[in-house]
């Protein structure tokens, strides 16, 4: 492969650019080859390294410490670097690769990823040898081809054997890994195990000449990843062991020495034979953490998984995993505050559109969160109508209100100062009936409307409450009935008074009275009578028409029915409580900085996966599935199946953990700590000694007790 050389026919062994794919960049790298821009010439032509100033690199300090594989130039750049080939055709050595001399003279560090050992630079009398990373030369890594599965064996053991002869014959054999290093380790040789991973690539470079075959963006081959993004896989430990139980040199059995941290292990091999020897490590290692144990915390914490339920699943399969402590100082230093600035980057973004309209409508509801009876923390959620996404959250432990029942009021009133802090007002607020929420927004002036959900439940229970009772049984097929009118007389109207109107002749519908004096009403909402019995419809004057008048025409629920919503209702709030059930479940206890940063990553979901469609047929039919909701008491209802959820803000959150906040938490720590954290529950009290505690107490069935109260025979 004598053509993958660089064009001024460079001696040195160096990175080789193609030409650019900006046409002005491109005619100034020829106009600088050929001395003018010719009207044909090779698309192929590649250009090294030496040709450019070390500034035109983007990582010339990685590759100089062995820590790169190749130069990545920046955005268009430019060929500085005199060369002879305008007046001869040849360039000097001397002069053409002092630059790279020094690249090359300093030997390479093992790279983590690719077992294999470091190789320091070989005498120019030694044969050319192939990155053992990709297993191919140049040539076939430029080339478009099919790959073929038994090429890769035949490839690793003829590169193994001439590099292995290679070292023998330099008598310099060394091995040292990185330290700290952050870049992906080299792309293996794919081993085709199925058939179905059987990867064909086409050559398009004939058709369009003006497209190389491989430039720095596209070179697939030596694209550096990320290592959090990259692939895993589940290794054996006695696979492992095969590979270091032997010398590949001399075949003599090894010492090998084994080291586990989590889910990292390393290796380090010597023969007592030749003293061949390396050491190997399964994952990259940042500063003195090894990627895939941060990458194991993040995971569970950014899925809202559980540690322990994961720790049973691996234990369960002998899957080596961190331990707890190692989980929660991930969480506590790294994950945590990449969460809470995640959070407040996507909320100011939201604030900042809404600032144009000034005036939003919400809705508002609280959700108790307890392990136990008495509810510990309460997180008051608010939700922006028109767009369906969660504007704000707040968490109120029960030490920094009275009791629970203020908890409601308290966090209604912080998400409200949260939204005047950033220039938002609010038009109309749904909630629920709470009388605390009703006084507080009456005094600050904000319009209230009641969600219809919540009412027809409260009186829903009145009204079951009631058919329980002797006398009352036909109440019981006729509730139903009723909150299906209240719901659609509320939504049909617009104004309160016919609402009430529209509410009232409910008990007219129940007694089968057909008087429709009032002209909102020409006709009944009900179908024609289809029977006459007298024991299915409620008598005037009866004892149960009296008790279901006298809760339906209540003076409080006449007035809360003028306050119903008929704009929109807290459904979408009660479908994001049960979202958070998925990260914060009622059952586990979290602390509060662990619940508030569950509680948004619940909201990031939320508002990411909030409006997807209706998943459809490959014929293009409405998908549906059919559930049986508790509420209905046993009636199936047809429930629209949305397409797959995303998980974006997932891929967000992990590349914000090891760009940005592993590299320096500080920053981000300090906004942690800026959140004022409330005292536990048993912090108001005395904490006894724990060997008072533990002392078992006194019991009259006591084995001294039973002596003691024994009656003792004189005679005995």
């Amino acid at each position: 492969m004598s053509w993958r050389r660089c064009v001024f026919r460079c001696e040195s062994k160096s990175t080789l650019f193609a030409l650019p794919k900006d046409d002005t960049t491109r005619n100034k790298w020829l106009k600088f080859i050929y001395n003018t821009i010719p009207l044909q010439y090779n698309p192929n032509i590649l250009v090294c390294a030496a040709h450019f100033t070390d500034d035109c690199f983007l990582n010339l300090g990685e590759y100089k410490a062995g820590c790169a594989q190749r130069l990545f130039l920046k955005s268009k750049p430019v060929l500085t670097i005199p060369t002879l080939h305008g007046q001869s055709g040849t360039s000097d050595p001397k002069s053409q690769g002092y630059r790279l001399e020094q690249l090359f003279t300093s030997s390479r560090s093992h790279d983590v990823g690719s077992q294999t050992d470091s190789i320091e630079t070989l005498p120019a009398a030694s044969p050319k040898t192939r990155s053992i990373g990709t297993q191919l030369s140049w040539g076939t890594v430029m080339e478009r081809h099919v790959r073929s599965k038994g090429i890769s064996h035949v490839v690793m053991f003829m590169f193994m054997n001439s590099t292995i002869n290679a070292l023998l014959r330099c008598n310099r054999i060394s091995s040292s890994p990185i330290k700290g290093a952050s870049f992906t380790p080299r792309k293996r040789a794919c081993l085709e195990l199925d058939e179905e991973e059987e990867e064909t690539v086409y050559d398009n470079s004939m058709n369009n000449p003006n497209e190389s075959v491989v430039t720095e963006e596209s070179d697939l081959c030596f694209r550096q990843q990320t290592a959090y993004n990259a692939s895993k896989y589940i290794v054996f430990e006695s696979c492992l062991r095969e590979l270091f139980d032997t010398c590949p040199i001399c075949k003599t059995k090894c010492h090998v020495h084994f080291r586990r941290m989590g889910t990292y292990v390393s290796y380090s091999q010597l023969c007592p034979k030749c003293s061949y020897n390396r050491k190997w490590q399964s994952q990259p290692v940042i500063g003195s953490t090894p990627v895939g144990n941060l990458l194991v915390s993040a995971a569970i914490c950014f899925s809202g998984a559980s540690y322990f339920k994961f720790k049973k699943i691996c234990n369960s399969m002998q899957l080596r995993i961190i331990h707890y402590d190692s989980f929660r100082r991930h969480t506590r230093n790294y994950l945590e505050p990449a969460i809470i600035h995640k959070w407040n980057v996507d909320q100011n973004n939201l604030f900042r559109k809404l600032q144009e309209v000034r005036k939003v409508a919400v809705a508002g509801e609280m959700r108790a969160v307890s392990a136990g009876d008495i509810a510990k923390f309460g997180s008051y959620t608010l939700m922006h109508l028109d767009s369906n996404t969660i504007l704000d959250m707040q968490l109120v432990h029960c030490n920094e209100v009275d009791g629970s029942y203020h908890m409601e009021k308290e966090g209604l009133k912080r998400c409200l100062d949260h939204l005047d802090s950033n220039g938002l007002a609010v038009e109309y607020i749904i909630t629920g009936r709470h009388p605390k929420t009703q006084k507080f927004l009456r005094e600050c002036n904000i319009v209230q409307f009641y969600d219809v959900w919540h009412f027809k439940k409260g009186l829903s229970k009145k009204l079951d409450k009631l058919s329980q009772k002797k006398g009352c049984e036909i109440l019981k097929k006729w509730v139903p009935s009723i909150k299906n009118h209240i719901y659609w007389s509320v939504i049909s109207s617009s104004s309160g008074p016919e609402k009430v109107a529209k509410y009232t002749s409910i008990l007219n519908h129940i007694q089968n009275v057909h008087s429709h004096v009032n002209p909102v009403f020409p006709k009944c909402l009900h179908a024609d009578k289809v029977t006459i019995d007298p024991r299915k419809w409620f008598q005037s004057g009866s004892m149960p028409l009296y008790k279901v008048e006298k809760i339906m025409n209540n003076k409080r629920v006449l007035k809360d029915v003028e306050k119903l919503s008929h704009h929109s209702q807290t459904s979408s709030l009660e479908t994001f409580h049960s979202v958070i059930l998925r990260f914060a479940p009622k059952n586990v206890v979290f602390p509060f900085i662990g619940m508030l940063c569950r509680l948004y990553l619940a909201a990031m979901h939320y508002n990411e996966n909030g409006d997807r469609e209706q998943a459809v047929t490959t014929s293009g039919q409405a998908m549906y599935k059919i559930v049986f909701p508790k509420s209905n008491k046993g009636e199936a209802t047809a429930k629209p199946q949305k397409t797959a959820p995303s998980y974006d803000y997932e891929t967000e959150l992990m590349k914000l953990v090891f760009e940005e906040v592993f590299a320096d938490p500080a920053p981000f720590v300090e906004k942690v700590k800026q959140i004022p954290i409330p005292a536990t529950l048993s912090s108001q009290f005395e904490r006894p000694l724990k060997e008072e505690v533990v002392r078992p107490p006194l019991s009259r069935f006591s084995r001294g007790a039973v002596r003691s109260q024994k009656t003792v025979h004189p005679n005995a």
